[in-house]
């Protein structure tokens, strides 16, 4: 009996000693942000100060340790089980409306609970869209501009996804995995009618779902005048910029901030860049700003270096990239009140165990892409 295989030959090399390096620093600032953010809080609700600090530094662990098993996973493994991470997704995402196994909490349900423990499936959305949409494009990109057969599929996946999402009252999180579905669309060259058909549909959905809640209709009055409600929806915003404005150029020094002793909700958390601005400044500020911008640099420097030969590792790369750029930016412009308040972390630097564990398992599927780069050989049968 004969059987013919494929074996993809990988001369295995180091990877983006820069982008380690990047993640390192992001990393150990964040958690180190995040003890000064929150020591109060955790004191004042748990009794502990280290409280949130320990919760992050074993998610941070997990996080390094799935990023290194990533890390060394052949990228073709990866591929074959884009079908069976995306069913997952989905069951999880199912599960939350699930009495006994999802959680409400916040006014969203949101959260699965196992044996105390609380795991935010929508985090895990964020990394299987863009997996599913690498893997699709990659296979069909000669037929981009089949609408049923190559554009519709994915369209679909996405939008049951970012329904979801909405129904479980996250309309922050729904409206970012329609953002990067849609660069992923981009980036694979659908033609811009295509995207006007979309636009078309989606604008006026989102409008009917943003305003169909009170407290989404709060947070855009907030944003556009936090004076005008400055005790109750625009009080984060209000807070958050005194707290950027009262650092200066050098800040007040790290641990010695103010506005997280009970004068900023959430600031372990959604709101950790002012606490960040604060007490490191502008100067402080500024750094982490180029850190996050040059990890986006080697991210997009290495998708083009896959973009001729090996499209699944090119537009993966772009897309997780884009993710972990784009919810950075988007969190620093609700702090600095440039948009309304949304509810996405800071990568790295807000408290939470789902957030933490997918942004590293990102950053391990980078860093194996670093090391596959121009390093397949051929195949043999």
């Amino acid at each position: 009996m004969n059987y013919s295989f494929s074996v993809e030959k990988i001369e295995y090399k180091s990877g983006d000693f820069m982008l380690v390096l990047l993640i390192v620093l992001l990393a150990g600032t964040g958690l180190s942000t995040l003890f000064s953010a929150s020591y109060y809080y955790g004191n004042y609700k748990f009794g502990d100060s280290e409280y949130f600090f320990t919760r992050q530094l074993g998610f941070m662990i997990a996080g390094i340790f799935l990023s290194f098993l990533v890390s060394r996973i052949s990228l073709s493994f990866i591929k074959s089980m884009v079908p069976v991470l995306l069913l997952i997704s989905f069951i999880l995402m199912l599960a939350t409306f699930i009495p006994g196994i999802g959680r409400e909490m916040m006014g969203g349900r949101r959260w699965i609970v196992i044996a105390g423990h609380s795991f935010q499936p929508s985090e895990f959305v964020k990394l299987t869209v863009i997996l599913y949409l690498a893997n699709i494009f990659g296979k069909k990109h000669t037929r981009v501009h089949d609408f049923f057969n190559t554009i519709l599929p994915p369209l679909l996946v996405v939008l049951v996804f970012t329904g979801l999402v909405i129904a479980q009252n996250d309309f922050s999180t729904a409206a970012f995995v329609m953002t990067i579905g849609l660069v992923m669309f981009y980036i694979a060259g659908v033609k811009y009618g295509y995207f006007l058909f979309i636009f078309s549909a989606l604008v006026p959905l989102s409008g009917m779902l943003l305003f169909s809640r009170e407290h989404r209709v709060r947070r855009i009055i907030a944003f556009l005048d936090p004076s005008s409600d400055p005790v109750n929806a625009g009080y984060q915003v209000l807070s958050a910029r005194h707290a950027l404005s009262s650092g200066g150029f050098w800040g007040t020094g790290i641990g010695l901030g103010t506005r997280k002793l009970g004068g900023l909700p959430e600031a372990h958390s959604d709101f950790i860049f002012a606490v960040l601005g604060e007490e490191a400044g502008i100067l402080g500020v500024l750094f982490i700003i180029i850190l996050f911008l040059a990890l986006a640099v080697r991210g997009y420097s290495l998708a083009l270096k896959f973009r001729e030969n090996n499209l699944f590792e090119y537009f993966l790369t772009f897309g997780l990239t884009t993710s972990i750029l784009y919810q950075a930016l988007i969190n620093m412009a609700v702090v600095s009140g440039m948009v309304p308040v949304t509810g996405i972390t800071l990568p790295f630097f807000s408290h939470g165990g789902s957030s933490v564990v997918v942004t590293f398992i990102m950053c391990g599927l980078l860093f194996n892409l670093s090391r596959n780069r121009n390093n397949i050989i051929g195949e043999t049968s």
